[in-house]
């Protein structure tokens, strides 16, 4: 069953300005490049944004895939791309740790995190009563962390967000609310539908793989 929370939050996102939203260029940071990380890669720089792409290969190894992009992409460490404004977490869940190690101090720059608890072999990872954001923030001193995309399959993500029938939605949560606002006009921007969930706890929990909004492919008319 669909919480009451979503159709809240539906009713809010078409009173806004978000459901006609454009381009807001920005720059923009990518840690971790697998399908997710690429996909929205490609939809920022449609979308008009400057990306500094990363991952553990070093930049070398992205740079067929910044040609692919066009002169909007760049690849950098990933120190680099964590100084950009806006930076995408899009490694696998037992790479986070590894990924995240030895950056300084995040000084107040946003962080969206796409994560699920779920490790490679498709097992969901235990975590008691905390969310996957409440730990993966824990690893991010001094970052506005914002949850999105990770209710989504990379396929849908992939897939172009405007349909016949509506803008695909996607689901944000997190605590700050000029990051949230931020995370939402980036979002908009790619043709997405943003639906704000809340605070990163009780919003997050809904939209964590295998939650109520976990999984759904939903899409917003006009």
């Amino acid at each position: 069953m669909i919480p009451a929370e979503f159709y809240a939050a539906v009713s809010r996102l078409l009173a806004s300005e978000f459901f006609y939203l454009k381009t807001i260029p920005m720059t923009i940071g990518f840690i971790g490049l697998g399908r997710v990380g690429r996909a929205l890669a490609v939809k920022s720089v449609q979308a008009g944004n400057r990306v500094i792409l990363s991952n553990s290969r070093g930049p070398d190894s992205l740079t067929s895939y910044v040609a692919e992009l066009g002169p909007l992409a760049c690849a950098g460490t990933v120190a680099e791309a964590a100084q950009a404004e806006v930076v995408f977490l899009a490694v696998r869940w037992a790479d986070i740790s590894s990924a995240l190690q030895g950056l300084p101090s995040w000084n107040n720059r946003i962080v969206v995190d796409t994560n699920n608890p779920i490790l490679s072999d498709g097992t969901f990872v235990d975590l008691g009563e905390k969310t996957s954001s409440e730990l993966v923030a824990t690893q991010l001193p001094g970052a506005r962390v914002v949850k999105a995309f990770n209710s989504l399959f990379a396929a849908w993500i992939e897939d172009e967000p405007v349909q016949p029938a509506g803008k695909r939605v996607v689901f944000v949560s997190g605590d700050d609310v000029e990051a949230k606002h931020t995370v939402k006009e980036l979002i908009a921007a790619m043709g997405f539908a943003p639906i704000d969930l809340g605070g990163l706890v009780e919003g997050g929990r809904l939209q964590q793989a295998g939650q109520p909004l976990a999984a759904l492919n939903l899409l917003l008319t006009n």
